[in-house]
């Protein structure tokens, strides 16, 4: 099934260069694809797209078979997780009652859920290691243990597809590992779950991951299985430099000369 598709699209700004030109991929129901390139590539508005929050400048974006354009985006972005480390977390907020927002979609407390989302919601603190500090408030907690809050939030109401937006930017080794295994957990536990990972490291990708989409200059220069990676050649032109990857235990490392 077809969750994602992104056809002939660029995407241009009145007052700006065109960020996006020809872009077309398709993502399926258990697929686990990053998106990868150098500063200004245009991964972010890659999955600007992917979330219903930019309409392309031309060509088509089908969200789970709802054309851009023809389909209430209120109701769409319900079935889409976003992981980004830029929106704010409430600090008057427990990390159980920031995860239970996500049944709204919110951040900040709404009054309690229904008990079917309070279920979910604990099941998923329980499963992403955060059970121990459940009451704790969010604002004193690690950037490793927000980051896998945030994670459980955006799978509270279930979504087709999950769209993580450099989710490991700014942690450390420790706090890393526990996302990246949590987010291996998640797709385990889930399977007929989409997601698309933007990032900037090769490290910072799950052994999860099955497909890789190679940006530069607003254009894809190459996509296909995770094992694309291993292609020095791809690799170096996509990051405009000689870069090779290796990788170790089902995660990938990376080289640059």
């Amino acid at each position: 099934m077809s969750v994602l598709e992104i056809a002939g699209v660029d995407v241009w700004f009145a007052r700006g260069p065109q960020v996006l030109t020809g872009i077309n991929l398709t993502v399926t129901a258990g697929e686990h694809w990053a998106l990868l390139g150098p500063n200004g590539a245009g991964k972010s508005t890659l999955l600007s797209l992917a979330s219903a929050q930019r309409f392309p400048s031309r060509g088509t974006v089908t969200i789970l078979g709802h054309l851009m354009g023809r389909v209430d985006l209120r109701e769409l972005r319900r079935s889409i997780g976003i992981v980004d480390v830029r929106l704010r977390l409430p600090a008057e907020l427990s990390v159980i009652e920031y995860v239970e927002t996500g049944a709204t979609q919110t951040v900040q407390s709404l009054g309690p859920p229904a008990e079917a989302m309070r279920q979910r919601s604990r099941e998923l603190v329980e499963r992403l290691g955060l059970a121990a500090i459940a009451d704790r408030s969010i604002a004193v907690c690690s950037q490793g243990e927000r980051s896998r809050a945030r994670l459980a939030r955006s799978l509270v109401p279930r979504p087709a597809l999950l769209l993580l937006d450099e989710p490991a930017a700014g942690l450390d080794l420790p706090g890393r590992a526990d996302l990246l295994n949590a987010i291996e957990s998640t797709v385990a536990a889930e399977p007929a779950l989409a997601s698309i990972t933007v990032a900037h490291h090769l490290e910072e990708l799950a052994a999860s991951t099955t497909h890789v989409a190679l940006l530069r200059e607003g254009q894809i220069v190459a996509h296909g299985d995770v094992g694309l990676l291993g292609d020095e050649t791809a690799l170096s032109e996509c990051f405009g430099r000689p870069v090779r990857a290796q990788p170790v235990a089902g995660r990938w490392f990376a080289i640059a000369e």
